[in-house]
């Protein structure tokens, strides 16, 4: 059981933060000019490398960098915290009333879907992205030696196979090792964009959104399929909000004014220039803005900001897997806490190794970062339009924003989104297909799981014996009370745990002290401590114990019962013994899903981690009571 350290630190912590933050944070949406421009002026486009659509390129991505970023995510859905956490799962639990779950039905049960879906999408996007970010990296290579060609693939998965290697460290280490570099990568931006702006200053024109404007009037139906490669530019705005749980807003805001946003403008608008002096540059323009002598250090640099880039959607996708876990979306799995500090850096082996195989074959099979490019942006926008959906619901009910401004508010920024959304539809046949099958397979897995619990919990645990009525029975025929104690495990507060009956039934004893534990996931990132534990004593040595959780948190059951307070009783390891029900599900003839479903969520529970392990509870100290369900 973690507690988490509120708020960012003062200083030299507070600043070790923040270079942290650009190390796990920025790095998505700081490797985007390595591919941004080039794809905008991508043959199939048919957008020739003028100086006037030169001008409403950079108008478009400025533009969209200072609207989607800097007022969406980092003034307006950065509010929408879950008590400090961010991220789709958070903002859809804000959705719900307070004291209800995000499971049942009721008028924002749709809504619940959509944020649902929305987190599966950032699935997709967390195998693209660190796929497309060190492949383009490597292939600076071709630029500087194209005879290193056939070395591009080998390249590209030997580092990722070190990056998700290298995850077990955690988010915080990973974050303090890589914030030297994004902070010397973002630099370098800036001073190749500086150098290249000095020489066409006149560049700088593009500020002015009219040139935006402007290309899509001349450039009409193909001018807005571009936008389809503009939104490259702001692909780290989900992951972004996603790992606001791990460094607070504060880092995540002033490293955004201070040194991100004006390097992105800086190179974008020096790629500009150059293009502008040399057409021909098109292709690379990114590497094209270094000298010879700079060629292999910018290889090897954009090739370390890349592995970072990887970090934000890496450490995004283990912080919402915990968050379904925990809200009863996925089954248990292994979640290990990499920091003392911060609650929210934690390592899921699971989720890594399966992200890192998902990489390799994107690489594989598409090959290069042109063809990747086509699979990139359409579960991102797709998210981003139901992020919009979901805050201005959150504006109205938790808020109380006016509806009138909200509705201008929420226009607005759709409008954006949808926009973006529209331009990527058609990368769908060519690639976009790739994170919409992900995004539908995790749905279908998170769905499945939640309504295989549901109707679980009827059949088992619905109709549990009244404590009441069960102390009634032991003091009318008292059975042999042995020594010790005895902590049964339910998820059921109210009734008698199965396990306690069916050990009473089959061995004949009951333990001198007995401990109910209920552990309770509720709809808020973390429980206040002071509502963490409650205790009732139900008479004849029996205690039952509620301990409540928020969905960022993982229980730790040993250090609960250190922190009980019954009298006369004090944890002891190697002592008191634990009884949890070993439950085997079997799949009736008629379930209470569709078969194949029902099917799925028989073998989720096979596959999922133990109880005694996800809670840290000792082996050596558990008894397992085997039954079988029907569902």
């Amino acid at each position: 059981m973690t507690t988490p350290t509120p708020g960012p630190r003062k200083g030299t912590d507070f600043w070790a933060l923040c270079l942290a933050t650009l190390g796990v944070v920025y790095g998505d949406i700081g490797t985007s000019p390595i591919y941004a421009i080039r794809e905008s002026f991508h043959t199939s486009h048919g957008i020739a490398a003028t100086q006037a659509n030169t001008y409403g390129i950079l108008s478009l991505i400025f533009w969209s960098l200072i609207v989607v970023i800097s007022l969406k995510y980092l003034v307006l859905v950065m509010r929408a915290d879950n008590r400090g956490e961010g991220g789709i799962i958070a903002l859809t639990a804000l959705v719900m009333p307070r004291g209800k779950s995000m499971g049942g039905r009721g008028p924002q049960h749709a809504l619940v879907l959509a944020g649902l879906f929305g987190a599966a999408l950032l699935y997709g996007d967390s195998m693209i992205t660190p796929a497309i970010s060190v492949l383009s990296a490597v292939e600076g290579l071709e630029v500087a030696v194209p005879s290193l060609t056939p070395w591009v693939l080998p390249l590209t998965v030997g580092i990722l196979v070190g990056l998700f290697a290298f995850q077990r460290r955690g988010t915080g280490g990973v974050g303090i090792v890589f914030g030297p570099v994004t902070l010397l990568w973002f630099l370098t931006l800036a001073v190749l964009g500086v150098t290249q702006i000095a020489q066409h200053p006149a560049v700088l024109a593009s500020l002015n959104p009219w040139h935006a404007v402007r290309f899509f009037h001349e450039n009409g139906a193909r001018g807005i399929l571009v936008l389809g490669s503009v939104f490259l530019v702001v692909t780290g705005g989900e992951a972004l909000y996603a790992d606001m749980g791990h460094f607070g807003k504060r880092p995540i805001r002033l490293m955004w004014m201070a040194l991100v946003l004006p390097s992105l403008v800086l190179n974008y608008f020096g790629q500009g220039a150059l293009i502008i002096a040399d057409p021909e540059v098109v292709e690379h323009p990114f590497f094209s803005m270094a000298p010879e002598w700079a060629a292999f250090p910018l290889v090897a640099l954009a090739t370390a900001a890349t592995v970072i880039a990887s970090q934000a959607v890496i450490s995004g996708a283990f912080s919402l897997t915990r968050q379904a876990v925990q809200l009863g979306y996925l089954p248990r799995l292994r979640v290990d806490h990499t920091s003392h500090k911060h609650i929210g850096q934690i390592y899921m082996p699971a989720v890594n190794w399966a992200l890192m195989l998902a990489c390799i074959a994107l690489v594989l099979g598409f090959r290069t970062s042109g063809n990747l490019a086509a699979a990139y942006g359409v579960a991102v926008t797709t998210d981003m339009v139901f992020t919009t959906i979901l805050f201005a619901v959150v504006a109205h009910l938790r808020f109380r924003w006016r509806l009138r401004w909200i509705v201008l508010l929420a226009a607005g920024l759709l409008t954006v989104d949808l926009a973006f959304w529209g331009a990527n539809l058609p990368k769908i046949p060519h690639g976009g297909w790739f994170p919409l099958l992900v995004a539908l397979s995790v749905f279908t897995l998170m769905t499945t799981w939640k309504r295989g619990r549901a109707i679980f919990a009827r059949k088992f645990e619905s109709r549990p014996m009244p404590v009441r009525e069960f102390l009634r029975s032991i003091e009318r025929h008292p059975p042999p009370r042995v020594p010790g104690t005895a902590i049964f495990m339910t998820s059921n507060a109210h009734g008698v745990p199965a396990a306690m009956l069916h050990n009473l039934k089959h061995n004949k004893v009951l333990h001198e002290r007995v401990i109910i534990l209920t552990i309770e996931t509720q709809d808020v990132p973390v429980t206040p401590e002071s509502e963490r534990l409650g205790v009732e004593d139900l008479g004849m040595g029996v205690h039952r114990v509620l301990a409540r959780f928020g969905f960022t948190e993982t229980p730790d059951v040993p250090q609960i019962l250190r922190r009980v307070d019954i009298p006369g009783y004090e944890y002891r390891e190697m002592a008191d013994s634990f009884f949890l029900g070993e439950v085997t599900v079997i799949v009736s003839e008629h379930p209470g899903m569709a078969h194949w479903r029902a099917l799925l969520f028989e073998r989720m529970t096979r596959n999922a981690l133990r109880a005694s392990a996800y809670f840290n509870i000792p082996p050596t100290r558990v008894v397992g009571l085997g039954a079988q369900v029907e569902i």
